[in-house]
Protein backbone atom coordinates (compact mmCIF):
# COMPACT_ATOMS: atom_id res chain seq x y z
CA UNK A 1 0.00 0.00 0.00
CA UNK A 2 1.44 3.34 -1.05
CA UNK A 3 1.43 6.20 1.47
CA UNK A 4 1.94 9.96 1.29
CA UNK A 5 2.89 12.23 4.19
CA UNK A 6 1.95 15.92 3.92
CA UNK A 7 2.99 18.24 6.75
CA UNK A 8 4.81 21.57 6.77
CA UNK A 9 6.86 20.55 9.85
CA UNK A 10 9.92 18.43 8.97
CA UNK A 11 9.97 16.85 12.44
CA UNK A 12 6.32 15.83 12.08
CA UNK A 13 7.05 14.21 8.70
CA UNK A 14 10.01 12.37 10.21
CA UNK A 15 7.89 11.09 13.10
CA UNK A 16 5.15 9.83 10.78
CA UNK A 17 7.71 8.06 8.60
CA UNK A 18 9.12 6.45 11.75
CA UNK A 19 5.65 5.31 12.83
CA UNK A 20 5.07 3.80 9.37
CA UNK A 21 8.25 1.75 9.47
CA UNK A 22 6.86 -1.23 11.47
CA UNK A 23 4.10 -1.65 8.88
CA UNK A 24 5.91 -3.70 6.25
CA UNK A 25 2.98 -3.69 3.84
CA UNK A 26 3.05 0.11 3.51
CA UNK A 27 5.53 1.91 1.28
CA UNK A 28 6.14 5.67 1.67
CA UNK A 29 6.15 7.03 -1.89
CA UNK A 30 6.25 10.79 -1.30
CA UNK A 31 6.43 13.59 1.26
CA UNK A 32 5.09 17.12 0.88
CA UNK A 33 5.91 20.25 2.86
CA UNK A 34 2.95 22.35 1.75
CA UNK A 35 -0.54 21.96 0.35
CA UNK A 36 0.40 22.54 -3.28
CA UNK A 37 3.11 19.87 -3.13
CA UNK A 38 0.58 17.53 -1.51
CA UNK A 39 -1.97 18.08 -4.27
CA UNK A 40 0.66 17.40 -6.92
CA UNK A 41 1.92 14.27 -5.14
CA UNK A 42 -1.59 12.85 -4.72
CA UNK A 43 -2.29 13.42 -8.41
CA UNK A 44 1.03 11.91 -9.50
CA UNK A 45 1.35 8.92 -7.15
CA UNK A 46 -2.33 8.12 -6.36
CA UNK A 47 -1.44 6.75 -2.91
CA UNK A 48 -3.93 4.54 -1.10
CA UNK A 49 -3.12 6.21 2.23
CA UNK A 50 -2.72 9.96 2.81
CA UNK A 51 -1.45 11.36 6.14
CA UNK A 52 -2.54 14.96 5.80
CA UNK A 53 -1.93 17.99 7.99
CA UNK A 54 -4.77 20.54 7.90
CA UNK A 55 -2.95 23.85 8.40
CA UNK A 56 -0.26 24.12 5.71
CA UNK A 57 1.15 26.92 3.53
CA UNK A 58 -0.25 27.55 0.03
CA UNK A 59 -3.23 25.17 0.46
CA UNK A 60 -4.88 23.74 3.56
CA UNK A 61 -5.42 20.02 3.85
CA UNK A 62 -9.12 20.49 3.16
CA UNK A 63 -8.33 22.49 0.02
CA UNK A 64 -6.00 19.69 -1.11
CA UNK A 65 -8.90 17.25 -0.88
CA UNK A 66 -11.19 19.67 -2.73
CA UNK A 67 -8.73 20.11 -5.59
CA UNK A 68 -7.76 16.46 -5.96
CA UNK A 69 -11.22 15.00 -5.34
CA UNK A 70 -9.74 12.64 -2.73
CA UNK A 71 -12.45 11.00 -0.60
CA UNK A 72 -10.93 7.90 1.04
CA UNK A 73 -7.86 6.59 2.84
CA UNK A 74 -7.14 9.93 4.54
CA UNK A 75 -5.89 10.38 8.10
CA UNK A 76 -5.84 14.01 9.22
CA UNK A 77 -2.98 15.15 11.46
CA UNK A 78 -3.30 18.43 13.35
CA UNK A 79 -2.30 20.29 16.49
CA UNK A 80 -5.56 22.09 17.25
CA UNK A 81 -7.65 22.65 14.15
CA UNK A 82 -11.41 22.62 14.79
CA UNK A 83 -12.04 20.91 11.44
CA UNK A 84 -10.47 17.73 12.81
CA UNK A 85 -12.95 17.63 15.68
CA UNK A 86 -15.78 18.11 13.21
CA UNK A 87 -14.40 15.26 11.10
CA UNK A 88 -14.53 13.02 14.16
CA UNK A 89 -18.11 14.09 14.95
CA UNK A 90 -19.18 13.26 11.38
CA UNK A 91 -17.29 9.95 11.49
CA UNK A 92 -15.78 11.21 8.22
CA UNK A 93 -12.14 10.15 8.64
CA UNK A 94 -9.83 9.45 11.55
CA UNK A 95 -7.50 12.13 12.82
CA UNK A 96 -4.38 12.36 14.92
CA UNK A 97 -4.20 15.19 17.41
CA UNK A 98 -0.57 16.19 17.95
CA UNK A 99 1.32 15.01 19.92
CA UNK A 100 0.40 11.35 19.52
CA UNK A 101 2.11 8.04 20.23
CA UNK A 102 2.70 4.93 18.13
CA UNK A 103 -0.30 3.08 19.52
CA UNK A 104 -2.65 5.97 18.64
CA UNK A 105 -1.16 6.05 15.14
CA UNK A 106 -1.61 2.30 14.74
CA UNK A 107 -5.26 2.58 15.75
CA UNK A 108 -5.85 5.34 13.20
CA UNK A 109 -4.08 3.29 10.55
CA UNK A 110 -6.27 0.26 11.31
CA UNK A 111 -9.38 2.39 10.83
CA UNK A 112 -8.04 3.87 7.59
CA UNK A 113 -7.39 0.36 6.25
CA UNK A 114 -11.08 -0.45 6.69
CA UNK A 115 -12.12 2.70 4.86
CA UNK A 116 -9.65 2.58 1.97
CA UNK A 117 -11.47 2.26 -1.34
CA UNK A 118 -14.76 3.39 0.14
CA UNK A 119 -16.16 6.95 -0.17
CA UNK A 120 -16.12 8.29 3.39
CA UNK A 121 -19.58 9.29 4.69
CA UNK A 122 -19.81 12.94 5.68
CA UNK A 123 -16.58 14.04 4.00
CA UNK A 124 -18.30 16.13 1.34
CA UNK A 125 -20.13 18.04 4.07
CA UNK A 126 -16.85 18.57 5.90
CA UNK A 127 -14.98 19.95 2.90
CA UNK A 128 -17.25 22.84 1.99
CA UNK A 129 -19.52 23.69 4.91
CA UNK A 130 -19.80 27.36 3.98
CA UNK A 131 -18.57 27.57 0.38
CA UNK A 132 -20.50 25.24 -1.97
CA UNK A 133 -18.87 26.71 -5.09
CA UNK A 134 -15.22 26.08 -5.91
CA UNK A 135 -12.77 28.99 -5.89
CA UNK A 136 -9.77 27.16 -7.38
CA UNK A 137 -9.04 24.25 -9.69
CA UNK A 138 -6.01 22.02 -10.12
CA UNK A 139 -4.94 21.94 -13.78
CA UNK A 140 -2.18 20.43 -15.85
CA UNK A 141 0.71 22.79 -16.65
CA UNK A 142 3.81 21.29 -18.30
CA UNK A 143 5.73 24.54 -17.73
CA UNK A 144 5.67 24.27 -13.92
CA UNK A 145 7.57 21.85 -11.66
CA UNK A 146 5.39 18.79 -11.10
CA UNK A 147 3.28 19.59 -14.16
CA UNK A 148 0.35 20.98 -12.14
CA UNK A 149 -0.90 24.42 -11.22
CA UNK A 150 -3.62 25.87 -9.00
CA UNK A 151 -5.83 28.23 -11.01
CA UNK A 152 -8.24 30.72 -9.41
CA UNK A 153 -11.69 30.58 -11.00
CA UNK A 154 -11.78 34.39 -10.94
CA UNK A 155 -9.02 34.34 -13.58
CA UNK A 156 -10.96 32.08 -15.97
CA UNK A 157 -12.52 33.80 -19.01
CA UNK A 158 -14.32 30.74 -20.35
CA UNK A 159 -14.28 26.95 -20.20
CA UNK A 160 -14.44 24.61 -23.18
CA UNK A 161 -15.27 20.91 -23.33
CA UNK A 162 -12.61 18.89 -25.18
CA UNK A 163 -13.38 15.15 -25.35
CA UNK A 164 -12.76 13.80 -21.82
CA UNK A 165 -11.23 17.07 -20.63
CA UNK A 166 -12.24 20.62 -19.92
CA UNK A 167 -10.00 23.49 -21.03
CA UNK A 168 -9.80 26.56 -18.79
CA UNK A 169 -8.89 29.71 -20.71
CA UNK A 170 -7.15 32.24 -18.51
CA UNK A 171 -4.59 34.98 -19.18
CA UNK A 172 -4.30 33.96 -22.81
CA UNK A 173 -3.42 30.35 -21.99
CA UNK A 174 -5.28 27.05 -22.06
CA UNK A 175 -5.16 24.72 -19.04
CA UNK A 176 -6.54 21.17 -19.22
CA UNK A 177 -8.19 19.03 -16.57
CA UNK A 178 -9.72 15.57 -16.89
CA UNK A 179 -13.33 16.33 -15.99
CA UNK A 180 -16.75 16.47 -17.61
CA UNK A 181 -18.13 19.92 -18.25
CA UNK A 182 -21.50 18.99 -16.70
CA UNK A 183 -19.76 17.99 -13.46
CA UNK A 184 -17.77 21.23 -13.44
CA UNK A 185 -20.88 23.30 -14.14
CA UNK A 186 -22.45 22.05 -10.91
CA UNK A 187 -19.39 23.19 -8.93
CA UNK A 188 -19.36 26.77 -10.24
CA UNK A 189 -21.36 29.75 -9.00
CA UNK A 190 -24.30 30.00 -11.46
CA UNK A 191 -24.59 33.76 -10.90
CA UNK A 192 -21.07 34.20 -12.29
CA UNK A 193 -20.57 31.28 -14.69
CA UNK A 194 -23.17 30.40 -17.31
CA UNK A 195 -23.21 27.42 -19.65
CA UNK A 196 -24.16 29.07 -22.93
CA UNK A 197 -23.57 26.02 -25.13
CA UNK A 198 -23.11 22.27 -24.59
CA UNK A 199 -19.37 22.83 -25.02
CA UNK A 200 -18.87 26.23 -23.37
CA UNK A 201 -19.21 27.91 -19.98
CA UNK A 202 -18.45 31.63 -19.83
CA UNK A 203 -17.44 33.87 -16.94
CA UNK A 204 -19.83 36.82 -16.96
CA UNK A 205 -17.06 39.16 -15.82
CA UNK A 206 -15.21 38.37 -19.06
CA UNK A 207 -18.25 38.89 -21.32
CA UNK A 208 -18.18 42.02 -23.47
CA UNK A 209 -21.46 41.62 -25.32
CA UNK A 210 -23.85 39.50 -27.39
CA UNK A 211 -24.09 39.59 -31.18
CA UNK A 212 -27.04 38.40 -33.21
CA UNK A 213 -26.21 36.45 -36.37
CA UNK A 214 -28.08 36.41 -39.69
CA UNK A 215 -29.75 33.16 -38.67
CA UNK A 216 -31.14 34.75 -35.48
CA UNK A 217 -28.63 32.89 -33.34
CA UNK A 218 -26.34 34.59 -30.85
CA UNK A 219 -22.60 34.82 -30.33
CA UNK A 220 -20.99 35.76 -27.01
CA UNK A 221 -18.17 38.23 -27.60
CA UNK A 222 -15.57 37.94 -24.84
CA UNK A 223 -13.20 40.70 -23.71
CA UNK A 224 -10.23 38.68 -24.99
CA UNK A 225 -11.73 38.67 -28.49
CA UNK A 226 -13.01 35.10 -28.44
CA UNK A 227 -16.43 34.57 -30.04
CA UNK A 228 -18.43 31.75 -28.46
CA UNK A 229 -21.63 30.19 -29.85
CA UNK A 230 -24.74 30.58 -27.70
CA UNK A 231 -27.48 27.96 -27.91
CA UNK A 232 -31.15 28.79 -27.44
CA UNK A 233 -31.18 27.38 -23.92
CA UNK A 234 -27.88 29.11 -23.21
CA UNK A 235 -29.37 32.43 -24.30
CA UNK A 236 -32.30 31.88 -21.92
CA UNK A 237 -29.90 31.17 -19.07
CA UNK A 238 -27.95 34.32 -19.89
CA UNK A 239 -31.10 36.43 -19.95
CA UNK A 240 -32.21 35.09 -16.55
CA UNK A 241 -28.86 35.98 -14.98
CA UNK A 242 -28.31 39.31 -16.70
Amino acid sequence: MRALIADDEPLARRLLAEYLRPHADIRLVAEAGNGLEAAKAITEHQPELVLLDIQMPKLTGLEVLELTGRRDGVIFTTAHDAHALRAFELHAVDYLLKPFAQDRFDAALARARRLIGQPTPGLDRLLSPAAPHIARVLVRDPDTPGGLQVLAVDDIAYIESQADNVAFHAHGREHLKAQRISELEAQLDPTRFVRVHRSFIIHLAALQGLEKTDSDAYIARMKNGKRIPVSRSGYDRLRSVL
